[in-house]
């Protein structure tokens, strides 16, 4: 299959939502959509989403990158298939990320397109996305978990996503310790049998509070805790919180790189790997990086907090790699979640099933999310 981009589409959506996402560093007073819709030469279509969802407006450069950079770039070769596209557009704006100072907002629309021609190419052949990837026999359905819980709603959240069919919960901390303990000990004194509960501190202490934090936290009976220090601290800090900590440790989300994933997953301090695809590397990147973790004895868990594309690309890339993991669905208030991914699956004790319809196995409803739609754009590739 030879991939030859004749246009790309974007789409940007932002609404306001009544309780913001609140985390360690700050909160997320609505929730942001970037989609992109791809389409080939032939006729063939695929679509894909960028991560946006911090800062609040951080979506409206990346729009800008896609229409300047990224487009004419993607529109100006051809590739043998999607995982050459992503080297060879990653090495032609290389020194255009490094010159504009942006090498994160350049791998999220990067990330982005390799998804939408993941799904494209899917489509193409008749079959769901985590097929292409492993194989017909590939399961067709993952555990997932509820996440973004706010600690200051967290147990009527939780309530919420039970009656919803999740077994599996991950409650926001680094609030300040008298906060932290008693959100998750209320959580942990009503967590039913079976139910799973897990912490995300969102890069929020120290090592010093973190020393503190994950023997504490960690003796309520937890999964894991997600991202103690900053994901750029040093090994031997993280190794350190390892051998502290009575739980997994957790991180992957804010790491970008094949060199980087290696040494994480070669150190062993992380027990679970959360790569987020959208963020760096779309499917290529988190396809590998999860196959890699898995064969180490780690457990991949791919990170997400956005739309509905995004939310069932992290499904399929999950059934393909398999192992333990489990599927992250941010359950807080997004109007934009099933409206861009329709028929949208629905959790059933703990489950989430997969469509077995081509790629991604959804199709935005763009009728049912125009009131929040800020700007639609169209680039055509030049006539060759």
């Amino acid at each position: 299959m030879t991939v030859r981009i004749a246009r790309i589409e974007t789409f940007l959506y932002r609404a306001d939502v009544k309780e913001p996402v609140k985390m360690s560093f700050g909160t997320m007073p609505r929730r942001s959509a970037l989609l992109l819709r791809v389409e080939d030469r032939d006729g063939a279509h695929g679509w894909g989403e960028v991560w946006c969802n911090f800062p609040p407006y951080g979506a409206d450069n990346k729009v800008r990158l896609l229409e300047t950079v990224i487009a004419p770039a993607a529109m100006a070769g051809s590739f043998a298939d999607p995982p050459e596209a992503w080297q060879a557009i990653t090495e032609r704006t290389a020194r255009w990320a490094i010159q504009g100072g942006e090498p994160g907002p350049f791998a999220a629309c990067i990330a982005g397109l390799d998804l939408a021609l993941w799904d494209m190419a899917a489509r193409r052949i008749g079959k769901p996305l985590r097929a292409l990837l492993a194989g017909d026999a590939v399961r067709d359905a993952v555990p997932a978990y509820a996440s973004g819980l706010n600690p200051d709603t967290a147990l009527p959240t939780v309530e919420r996503c039970r009656e919803a069919g999740f077994r599996a919960f991950k409650v926001k901390v680094a609030f300040g310790p008298d906060m932290d303990n008693a959100v998750v000990s209320d959580l942990a004194r009503h967590r039913r049998l079976g139910e799973r509960l897990m912490v995300d501190a969102n890069q929020g202490w120290d090592l010093a509070a973190a020393r503190r934090a994950v023997r504490n936290l960690g003796a309520y009976g937890l999964d894991w805790i997600e991202e103690p220090i900053p994901a750029d601290r040093p090994a031997t800090e993280w190794a350190e919180l390892a051998m502290l900590s009575p739980v997994p440790l957790a991180g992957g989300e804010n790491v970008m790189g094949y060199e980087a994933f290696a040494a994480l997953i070669a150190n062993g301090h992380h027990g679970v790997v959360q790569p987020d695809m959208l963020k760096w590397g779309g499917v290529t990147g988190a396809f590998a990086v999860g196959r890699r973790a898995v064969a180490a004895g780690r457990s991949y868990c791919p990170h997400w907090l956005g739309g509905g594309l995004g939310l069932l690309a992290a499904a399929q890339v999950l059934a393909a790699v398999g192992g333990p993991g489990l599927l992250e669905h941010d359950m807080m208030e997004n109007p934009l979640r099933e409206a861009l991914a329709q028929p949208f699956p629905r959790v059933s004790d703990g489950v989430f099933p997969l469509p077995g319809a081509p790629g991604l196995g959804v199709e935005p409803d763009l009728d049912r999310a125009a009131p929040w739609l800020l700007a639609h754009a169209e680039h055509r590739a030049t006539a060759a």
